[in-house]
């Protein structure tokens, strides 16, 4: 139950502040990196008209997110952000998975990841809103219907954030704390095994499409 506090830091001081880094997130995040790069190498590497089985994966990977992204967007946005689709679906699928191996944790159950990503999702959604529309246009949306109603579509626009970033943190963080105490009151027979299995491969597979999905609407509600 210790494990519910222990936090793993690194505190630099810098100019009277102190910047607090979680060594634990910053290295299961490298871990997962370098699982996609070394599935990356060996899905594209002799890649031939007879697929090898990292190739057939990778390929039923890309063709149904590029896909579902082309069924969002037009054609022409998905061949533009579809490689971003894929790359944060893996990312946050693996990062889900990645807790079901012992002694690794998610970097999905600290905040600071969904966050990071949700505000990445958020700025490129509105960047292609203003590119695909002009400015004005843009600007524009956000006095409709009425001009008073400007500072609430901007609260939306800005809770569209939080929404998706404390869902996946939510999930992720609430079955990490279930396993523990069910693991501490059971002494990890039987039960914790199979929460493992559904809170890492089910629940961190749903979570994974969920967000990536609604990265998707909202970079579509913002083109359209």
């Amino acid at each position: 139950m210790d494990e519910l506090g222990l936090v793993h830091q690194l505190i630099i001081p810098i100019a009277g502040y102190k910047i607090t880094i979680n060594l634990e997130v910053i290295l299961m995040t490298w871990i997962v990196f370098i699982v996609l790069i070394l599935f990356g190498v060996f899905a594209s590497r002799k890649s031939s008209l007879i697929p090898r089985p990292w190739q057939v994966l990778g390929e039923l990977l890309v063709a149904a997110l590029y896909q579902l992204t082309e069924d969002a967007l037009d054609k022409e946005k998905a061949e533009k952000y579809a490689p971003m689709i894929f790359a944060l679906f893996l990312f946050l699928l693996l990062s889900n998975w990645l807790g079901l191996i012992p002694h690794l944790q998610e970097p999905t159950k600290d905040l600071n990841t969904p966050l990071s990503l949700g505000l990445m999702g958020f700025v490129i959604a509105h960047y292609a809103g203003i590119k695909s529309k002009g400015f004005k246009a843009y600007a524009k949306e956000y006095f409709q219907p009425m001009f008073f109603m400007m500072p609430l579509n901007l609260i939306g626009e800005l809770a569209k954030i939080i929404s998706i970033s404390f869902r996946l943190f939510g999930n992720i963080m609430g079955g990490s704390i279930i396993i523990l105490v069910v693991s501490y009151l059971t002494y990890s027979v039987l039960l914790p095994p199979l929460l493992n299995a559904f809170f890492g491969l089910f629940v961190g597979t749903i979570q994974a499409f969920v967000f990536t999905m609604l990265t998707v609407v909202y970079i579509s509600v913002q083109v359209k």
